[in-house]
């Protein structure tokens, strides 16, 4: 396994520490966004992407199913952003500028793409002002943000 290892230029080595702290930032501090804005209940709507309307009559293992599923996605985006550093090095070098363009490129993913695409039984959009001046200023501060600096701040 070394030998695999040595073989790895050094930027490829160390990106699971950022990823990992990217992620459980990201999400750690989106769910306690979602927590205080729509209510304890927010899980059980993520669990609905997968199980449809079931979810919210779904118990505890929904609300967990509906946590998992939302790090799931959060480390997933923290993985898209590290992986792509090795080509794009900008984006570790302009983690600041990255990061917030980032944030909407994720928010824009989940709204116009993933959601549609779910089984959540409500219909996505039309979109408020103020709830798409709030969504991207979360997603920009406390999804894109988080995962940037971790990249910056923990990669080799």
């Amino acid at each position: 396994m070394d030998a695999a290892l040595g073989a790895l230029p050094i930027q490829r080595r160390g990106i699971l520490l950022p990823i990992l702290a990217g992620g459980l930032a990201a999400g750690t501090f989106d769910l306690i966004a979602a927590f205080i804005t729509f209510g304890w209940g927010v899980s059980r709507g993520i669990a609905s992407g997968l199980l449809g309307s079931q979810a919210f009559r779904g118990g505890i293992g929904t609300w967990i199913l509906g946590v998992v599923l939302h790090f799931l996605i959060a480390f997933l985006a923290a993985s898209l952003y590290c992986v792509s550093s090795w080509k794009l090095e900008f984006l570790r070098e302009h983690f600041f500028v990255c990061g917030l363009f980032y944030g909407i490129a994720v928010f824009m993913i989940m709204n116009l793409v993933v959601l549609p695409l779910s089984a959540v039984p409500f219909a996505v959009g039309p979109f408020t002002v103020a709830g798409l001046r709030q969504g991207l200023l979360v997603h920009m501060l406390i999804i894109g943000l988080p995962i940037s600096l971790s990249l910056r701040l923990l990669s080799k």
